[in-house]
């Protein structure tokens, strides 16, 4: 289908987010990019080990706070972040950025719980997302959702942020992904492999058509609120 049977507005929201509004410099330096793999084994390590614990386990949580804070310190210790801006005409703003990532959040989150209940009916899929669930059923749910929604900004920031960065201009938005794929597949769970690379994706041309990390935090922090709510039920 060519674009100009799309309607207008359909036709504006693509060709504004196919424009590369990444105007900082990459990350050149030998050091700077050593440091990015250095945090990024870190946090594959407290990942894999957060997610082999009991779920209730209380060192679930500092394990989990560990992996938020490497991520964090990451980021801002090998890169310069930026917000972004978006707009359907012209350079754009911050909350234009925010307003896509909260869309592209919502849309991800469907499609997560469309394809939860497909899921469910393929017995060894729908244990390993059992498995990852488990860890929401123990403890305060209030606790448990503001760890989640700080993972998942945490891992914008350095995935998106320093890695996007770290690996411009070869394909940043192929190679953050297949990056964040790899770490995320250091929990053991094929079903999280498969979640990071449509997430990631998603966040890494966020990242491109914004110049910032706002609109992959929001994508990442609503489909983590869906994805948290919704999904037990479905699996319960």
């Amino acid at each position: 289908m060519s674009t100009a049977s799309l309607p207008r507005s359909v036709t504006r929201l693509l060709d504004a987010v196919a424009v590369d509004r990444n105007t900082d410099q990459p990350i050149y330096s030998t050091r700077r990019r050593l440091a990015v793999v250095g945090f990024l084994l870190i946090g594959a390590v407290f990942l894999g080990v957060s997610l082999s614990v009991t779920p209730g386990d209380t060192a679930f949580y500092p394990l989990t706070l560990g992996l938020a804070a490497t991520w964090i310190i990451g980021a801002i210790a090998t890169s310069r972040l930026s917000a972004g801006r978006f707009s359907l005409d012209g350079d754009g703003t911050t909350s234009g950025a925010v307003a896509l990532g909260v869309v592209a959040g919502v849309a991800m989150g469907a499609v997560f719980v469309i394809g939860a209940f497909l899921t469910k009916l393929i017995g060894p899929l729908s244990e390993l997302v059992s498995n990852v669930l488990a860890f929401a059923d123990y403890g305060s749910i209030a606790v448990v959702t503001a760890i989640t929604l700080i993972n998942g900004a945490a891992e914008e920031l350095f995935f998106r942020g320093a890695v996007y960065s770290a690996v411009r201009p070869h394909h940043p938005v192929v190679v953050s992904t297949v990056v964040y794929t790899i770490a995320t597949l250091a929990s053991g769970n094929v079903m999280l492999g498969f979640a990071a690379i449509l997430l990631g994706a998603v966040c890494a041309i966020l990242r491109r058509c914004t110049g910032g990390v706002a609109a992959p935090i929001c994508t990442h922090v609503v489909w983590s609120t869906i994805v948290l709510f919704a999904l037990p039920p479905i699996f319960g």
